[in-house]
């Protein structure tokens, strides 16, 4: 949560600062260590490949779970617009007024739907388009039970409530995946690893006599790889942002003339 609440700005410095310090400061030490008559670098160069690859298995592990977060908010989106879609579809097979309500309040949910798509997770933004689309849910809900109640044994109805209870329930699932997040711990694992693990590769170069040069093109790599797990995670914050499009066109279609006239 502590990586959610700061800017991607903020972040991507603040990861530069913690890995490229710590190169700078392994390849110091080095330098220094270097001259003295009873250094080995035997043992630097065994903690140095240990931790290496440990920071890769990190890393690997980190931008897995970032990704498979990413997927599943993009997949929800997709499920939330197909449910809606065929919804608004069915609400067209019920009878006058409940049909013509139905409808109205559907663009209005959809509506909500892409309001929620666009704020920020917890923000104030966010909480009010959850309330509205929640308020909307309890108008469609309750014509949905006066259709229902007019027409207990009619097959439209029916199959609109059905409908319609998937569509509440894809909205929900799509709202609590974007606070499924990757644990911080996880995070603090990554960064606190990579930023050793390049200390002690500097230090290890440094102390046989080469450059920083190539260490610091590895360093730039991996917070670069920091960056972007970091920034899977933020559907609508970084870079890799998780898009509204699919809810968009299922409102557009709504401007369509009905392709049922009804009953």
């Amino acid at each position: 949560m502590v990586f959610f609440q700061l800017s991607t700005l903020v972040v991507t410095l603040i990861l530069f600062v913690l890995v490229i310090g710590a190169t700078v400061l392994g390849h110091f030490i080095g330098q220094r260590e270097r001259d003295k008559p009873e250094g080995d670098t035997e043992p630097f160069g065994v903690m140095q490949a240990a931790m290496l690859g440990f920071m890769g298995l990190i890393l690997a592990f980190g931008i897995s779970l970032a990704v498979g977060r990413y997927e599943d908010r993009r997949a929800a989106v997709v499920n939330e617009s197909n449910a809606i879609g065929t919804t608004y579809l069915r609400a067209e097979t019920l009878p006058e007024p409940t049909r013509t309500r139905s409808m109205d309040l559907l663009r209005q949910y959809t509506d909500a739907s892409i309001r929620i798509a666009r704020t920020v997770p917890a923000s104030s933004e966010q909480d009010a388009a959850i309330s509205d689309s929640q308020r909307i849910e309890r108008a469609l809900w309750g014509e949905a039970g006066g259709a229902l109640g007019a027409q207990p044994t009619a097959t439209a109805p029916r199959l609109y409530v059905e409908s319609l209870n998937e569509t509440f329930d894809a909205q929900s699932t799509r709202i609590y995946g974007l606070d499924n997040r990757v644990p911080t711990a996880v995070l603090a694992l990554e960064i606190v690893g990579a930023a050793v693990a390049l200390g002690l590769l500097a230090l290890h170069l440094a102390a046989l006599g080469r450059g920083l040069t190539t260490v610091l093109v590895a360093a730039v790599l991996v917070t670069l790889t920091l960056v972007v797990t970091l920034d899977l995670d933020r559907p609508v914050r970084g870079l890799i942002q998780v898009s509204p499009t699919p809810l968009i066109d299922v409102r557009a279609s709504m401007a369509d003339p009905p392709a049922s006239a009804g009953p």
